[in-house]
């Protein structure tokens, strides 16, 4: 009788747990469902009439469809750049924007336009691309060399970091007269996105099957190098893997788009509240909800006060920002009743 118990228990406990990580649930769909009525509202939503103007047509398919599409990649990018940050570091707080990443694809831009004075988005987001990478590898070298105590020291180190690029950035910029570029990267919008322009963003779709394919190497290495190396993984070898990953995420994005804060930190902490943190199955989810929230946030961005468009990085900040601190509070809290 107690051997059929144990038996019943743990089928009971594997089937919570294949249902947990099946993708294509209906709470899944649904989210499906609602991220493509966000993208239909946003081919249609804008201040030019392309369904009562003559060249409607051609306008629609020259900036509404690429902007739509840039939307959709831009967001699954940084949320899964989001989401395998925080697996390899173990912290929920770490994403491109709070290590400095971003900031060094900044400075990557500055140096191409130094070099090269009408550089083409290729040479701009190579630049990024090399930035992004130096830039993430240097901070992870600084959190293996640091002991820290607590999990907000390694935001909070990211964020010094990038400030002290930020301000190489502006005086670089000042000194070379090249402001016009830090404030142009540090608007991220998508308001000058059209054919010819959002291309490079397809470069993501083969960053996030990458993603999925070192799935379970990058959770391995997540739990550490110890335990890594005991189940015969390379450990360095994934974390290079995992930072080149993210400088590519990142370094299109910033390129093509500019500054998109916090997405990478919003989207990843939602689903892994829900869902746990198994990266493999927490994937579509991240990118689903990361597409639906920069679309969001963009269609605000357009409407709120039309015929103006906000910056869409001004809305994705200050939701970020809200985000950001209820999880620090949430953490405090945490640590109080321990």
């Amino acid at each position: 009788m107690q051997k059929n118990t144990i038996t019943g228990i743990e089928g009971n406990s594997q089937s919570r747990y294949y249902n947990q990580n099946k993708i294509w649930t209906k709470p899944f769909i649904i989210a499906i469902v609602v991220v493509i009525s966000l993208a239909v509202l946003s081919l249609f939503i804008g201040v030019y009439d392309v369904r009562g103007q003559e060249d409607g047509m051609e306008m629609f398919f020259i900036t509404r469809v690429p902007r739509t599409i840039a939307l959709m990649l831009t967001g699954a990018a940084l949320a899964m750049a989001g989401l395998v940050m925080q697996l390899i570091t173990q912290n929920r707080l770490v994403e491109p924007t709070t290590t400095g990443t971003f900031e060094w694809a900044g400075l990557g831009l500055l140096f191409v336009y130094l070099l090269f004075p009408a550089p083409t988005i290729a040479l701009r987001m190579t630049g990024a691309v090399i930035f992004s990478f130096v830039g993430t590898m240097i901070f992870f070298l600084f959190l293996r060399r640091v002991r820290l105590r607590s999990s907000l020291i390694v935001p909070i180190i990211g964020l010094m970091l990038g400030a002290v690029i930020s301000s190489i950035s502006t005086f670089l910029g000042l000194f070379f007269r090249m402001t016009q570029v830090i404030e142009s990267w540090f608007v991220g919008s998508f308001t000058g996105v059209q054919v010819g322009r959002y291309e490079y963003l397809w470069i993501i779709v083969i960053i996030t099957i990458l993603v999925f394919i070192y799935a379970n190497r990058l959770t391995l290495a997540g739990l550490g190098e110890d335990v890594a190396t005991s189940v015969g993984v390379n450990y360095k070898a994934l974390i290079l893997l995992a930072n080149g990953l993210i400088a590519v995420a990142v370094g299109v994005v910033a390129a093509v788009i500019g500054n998109l804060p916090f997405l990478g930190l919003i989207v990843p902490n939602i689903v892994s509240m829900i869902r746990g943190d198994d990266l493999r199955s927490n994937l579509p989810w991240v990118c689903l909800i990361g597409m639906g929230t920069i679309t969001f946030c963009d269609l605000v961005s357009r409407t709120i006060i039309m015929p103006f468009e906000v910056p869409v990085s001004l809305i994705l900040g200050t939701v970020g920002s809200v985000v950001f601190i209820t999880i620090l509070l949430r953490d405090r809290k945490a640590r109080r009743l321990k």
